[in-house]
């Protein structure tokens, strides 16, 4: 076989149907190293019938690329004449300067994209914009600074001509006056924080300020931020009570007390929270009420010492059920229908028969705005109805005597009615919170009850006079004497307990009741 350094010396002496042949069926072959030791491309002519049945790789039909120093090494003739033709160039170029293109005028001060510091750029733009910002606001660039001032100056000169309040309807307290100044309250910090207090109580339309924090709080779905929920049905129900409270404390308190009174029988009557009892009226989203737990320790506590718990869940929410308005909308308190569903109750464990509803005459009084509604500020709520409840049959048979410190008074009515032109209504119910209350009704039967309390007992006294001569409330608050030697020199026949629950597990002078 001939070996062709270059193929067209290969195909020269072939026909056109030879070279074709070639063409399609050559195959180049390994380099193979010639007398020479040059490294020879050879090309082999395969016959078309053995080269049929074979399936050739269609990757090996391609032929390799070479890269320039593979071609010059297998090829010396090109290798010269590259060289020759890098010598014939010249040995350096001269260098061309890129070509500048315009800047249009009107954007001559704005820097191109990338090649100067956007800070830069803003800097210089508002120090070309700054003389026509100035000549066209002028003195409008002080303006909010000017509004400011004369808002404060205007808010202080209202402050200090403003009539100053002793009293607050709405939140039902005595406002803060101007504290007294000297130089101990100054440096011992009293004055500051009663001044503090003076200037929220005093702050010019406070109530307006007051009720649109709340509706405020409300509307961000803050229900319960001023400790009562905004309920359905206008009512105002106040929050549980923490879980860290004084129930047990006053619980043990009672179990005390209950030693000091020898064999005077004594039982316990907690009228249960307005959110346990109407929980359709509470927001979607509320606190639970842990009345159940509560009674239900309080129960099994008082039972080591042999105190009865009066339970009023079961027949409340009986009540209740059948559409009995037990709790005023924007009040804390039981209604007067609630403290006869209570008093009907205690009648069941004393063994006496409750004076019928129907000996009784309602009087309705509309515009009655409680505790709830001054403390959470919604002062669009609806008011409520109060009803006193009262006997005709007893004419002049009741003498009420109230006692504060050394000094009595006595009345003989159970309900005053001087207060129902008041903006708090509910001290129509024996004249509200004293420290020594006695009701006498000469034609009850005979017997004395003592009733350690607090404010839900003056709706429910006067009914409990219709079964006893003398009803004996005390309001552990108020009243620092011992309540063991009332029992004693009165001869009492019972004892009762009565508060709410929310304020016996939060009150702090229980304690001092043995």
């Amino acid at each position: 076989m001939k070996h062709y350094t270059d193929i067209s010396k290969y195909n020269s002496h072939k026909t056109e149907s030879e070279k074709d042949k070639t063409r399609v069926f050559g195959k180049p072959s390994l380099p193979e190293e010639n007398k020479e030791g040059e490294h020879t491309r050879v090309f082999r002519r395969q016959d078309v019938t053995q080269a049929a049945p074979q399936k050739a790789n269609p990757a090996s039909k391609r032929r390799p690329k070479l890269s320039l120093r593979k071609k010059l090494r297998l090829n010396p003739q090109l290798k010269i004449k590259l060289k020759k033709t890098l010598e014939s160039l010249p040995k350096s170029l001269p260098k061309i300067k890129p070509q500048e293109k315009p800047v249009p005028e009107q954007t001559r001060h704005i820097p191109r994209a990338g090649k100067r510091n956007p800070m830069e750029t803003s800097a210089t733009l508002y120090k070309e914009s700054e003389p026509y910002v100035n000549d066209q606001c002028g003195k409008l660039r002080f303006l909010p600074a000017a509004v400011f001032v004369v808002f404060i100056a205007a808010l202080s000169v209202w402050f200090i001509f403003n009539p100053k309040g002793e009293y607050s309807s709405s939140e039902k307290r005595y406002l803060q006056q101007f504290p007294e100044t000297s130089f101990e309250t100054v440096t011992s910090g009293k004055f500051g924080s009663e001044f503090e207090t003076y200037f929220a109580d005093q702050f010019p339309a406070r109530n307006m300020w007051v009720g649109f924090n709340s509706y405020y709080a409300l509307g961000l779905g803050n229900n319960g931020a001023n400790g009562v929920y905004h309920g359905s049905d206008g009512y105002l129900i106040n929050v549980p009570v923490p879980q860290d409270n004084n129930f047990l404390k006053n619980i043990g308190a009672v179990r005390d007390f209950k030693e000091n009174l020898g064999d005077t029988p004594i039982a316990v009557m907690l009228a249960p929270s307005t959110g346990y009892i109407c929980r359709d009226k509470l927001p979607l989203i509320h606190d639970a009420y842990r009345d159940d737990l509560m009674l239900n320790l309080g129960t099994k506590e008082l039972g080591k010492s042999g105190i009865p718990m009066i339970d009023l869940r079961k027949p409340f929410k009986e009540a209740y059920a059948g559409g009995t308005q037990l709790y005023y909308r924007t009040d804390h308190h039981w209604t007067t229908a609630g403290a006869y569903v209570g008093y009907t109750a205690l009648c069941k464990y004393l063994d006496k028969a409750p004076i019928d509803r129907d000996k009784l005459n309602a009087e309705i009084y509309p515009n009655f705005y409680g505790t709830t509604y001054s403390t959470a500020g919604f002062w669009l709520s609806k008011p409520d109805d109060i009803e006193v409840w009262s006997n005709p049959g007893n004419g002049g048979n009741i003498k009420v005597t109230i006692t504060e410190g050394t000094e009595s008074k006595e009345y003989n009515t159970l309900y005053f009615y001087s207060h129902l032109d008041e903006d708090d209504k509910y001290p129509v119910f024996l004249d509200g919170n004293h420290a020594l209350t006695t009701i006498e009704n000469s034609s009850a039967d005979r017997g004395t009850i003592v009733v350690v309390k607090d404010s839900f007992s003056h709706s429910l006294a006067p009914f409990l006079a219709e079964n006893y001569r003398k009803v004996i409330l005390v309001d552990m608050r108020y009243y620092k004497q011992s309540v063991s030697q009332i029992v004693r020199d009165e001869e009492a026949e019972q004892v009762l307990v009565l508060y709410g629950i929310d304020n016996f597990s939060t009150d702090t002078d229980l304690v001092w009741v043995s």
